[in-house]
């Protein structure tokens, strides 16, 4: 099979970099404590390789099967590899998922929690951990809601102590995502958590000026989304 021809990413990559490091400066932030989250889902393994050429080594995938398949043989090349599952984890998906990945940031329910929590023992091994929250209470999203966040902060904090290190949130489109930014960072604030995942492609701007400490940026970085996906 011929080797496909360079797409790109390396300069896309480059600019949403410049991008972040202006939007930390302008809010008077260290550029280094925003961390780049490069979002590969449904995307070719040869789109996440010549990222990685690019110095590219966070990576935020949905699926997590379609990240079992990209990812495990990258590590012994690649020690560096930093994989992030961001979409909705089902509780029977809690094993692999601990298996191999080294952030979860979907965390929203009791019933995941302690699949979660058995997986780690079955693996000897736990992952970071966010708590996602819907800080939009949209009924078609995941992430737990508003009004029952705080409690399950403190669960989560008490059954994996300092793995639980933030929360994330996904703000509801064709909204001013600003206060949802804010409401989260109050929300890790209070629960003295030092990492948030907010920000995409189009807003990641506006989410590092309310502290952002991970951006998750797919698009403009991998193109669009390839049509069978």
């Amino acid at each position: 099979m011929d080797t496909p021809l360079p797409s790109g990413i390396a300069e896309r990559l480059c600019a949403v970099r410049d991008r972040i490091n202006a939007a930390a400066l302008a809010a008077g932030r260290d550029p280094a404590a925003v961390a780049l989250v490069a979002v590969s889902k449904f995307h070719p393994l040869h789109s996440v390789e010549e990222a990685l050429a690019a110095d590219q080594s966070v990576f935020g995938e949905n699926r997590v099967q379609e990240a079992a398949a990209k990812f495990p043989p990258l590590r012994a090349t690649h020690p560096n590899l930093r994989l992030h599952l961001i979409g909705g984890l089902q509780t029977n998906k809690a094993r692999e998922a601990v298996r191999i990945a080294d952030m979860i940031e979907s965390l929203d329910r009791p019933a995941l929690v302690d699949a979660i929590a058995r997986a780690a023992d079955a693996e000897g091994r736990l992952p970071d951990l966010l708590v996602e929250v819907n800080t939009g209470d949209e009924p078609q999203k995941f992430g737990v809601p508003k009004e029952q966040a705080d409690a399950f902060i403190r669960l989560c904090q008490q059954r994996f102590g300092p793995s639980l290190r933030g929360l994330m949130c996904i703000p509801p489109a064709g909204q001013n995502p600003v206060p949802h930014f804010q409401l989260l960072r109050n929300m890790a604030q209070t629960h003295g958590l030092p990492v948030l995942s907010m920000g995409m492609s189009a807003d990641f701007e506006q989410a590092i000026a309310q502290g952002a400490t991970l951006v998750r940026v797919g698009s403009a970085i991998f193109g669009p989304r390839p049509a069978l996906a």
